[in-house]
């Protein structure tokens, strides 16, 4: 009787914990992007800013993790309503198009320096190592979202997502919009502010 209690109190727990914590941590990866972005709007109007085009792979990005958002948002979808193949299939979608998303920045990388934005080194500019940083940043958050999909995934192959058992969904599912939604943010500074 006991460990059924310690049950519903883990569980009540992390009902109660675990969506507070995330906003707490998307709230600092807004100020960490917006402190970016600021100081690359600052920096330019340094002068010495070289003015390059977007690479074309970034759109590839865009449209690829648009739809991830819309594939996951469905697989919460059916989780609500229990319908388990299509949750799984929906997520394997969504995990397939996150690893697209991150072979097109690193695509879009070698764009950049096909056309000689560098990084670092002596034929480098600030505007682009500030393009490399803000999109390595948001690939290092999104890779943290790419392993909590693989444990949503594999937890689907056990059923695991019901109508009365959302929360692991559900909170990969609000992380997962956010770095849609700081990416789309993060295309148009980069393709129209700067």
């Amino acid at each position: 009787m006991m460990a059924v209690a310690n049950t519903f109190e883990d569980k009540d727990h992390k009902q109660k914990v675990m969506k507070p914590l995330l906003w707490v941590g998307m709230i600092s990866i807004v100020m960490l992007f917006a402190g970016l972005t600021s100081a690359m709007i600052v920096r330019k109007s340094d002068g010495v800013w070289l003015q390059f085009y977007i690479p074309t792979m970034f759109w590839v990005s865009t449209v690829v993790i648009l739809l991830s958002s819309a594939t996951l948002f469905m697989a919460l979808q059916s989780a609500k309503k229990a319908r388990f193949g299509a949750v799984k299939a929906f997520l394997g979608i969504t995990l397939l198009l996150g690893l697209v998303f991150t072979w097109s920045q690193v695509q879009a990388w070698a764009q950049l320096t096909d056309g000689q934005v560098y990084f670092t080194g002596s034929q480098s500019n600030a505007s682009g190592s500030f393009l490399y940083i803000l999109t390595l940043v948001h690939l290092l958050h999104l890779l943290g979202g790419l392993v909590a999909l693989s444990v949503v995934f594999f937890k689907s192959f056990k059923n695991a997502y019901e109508p009365k058992n959302l929360l692991g969904l559900q909170v990969c599912s609000i992380y997962w919009h956010f770095l849609d939604a700081i990416w789309v943010y993060l295309f148009l500074f980069l393709s129209y502010i700067v």
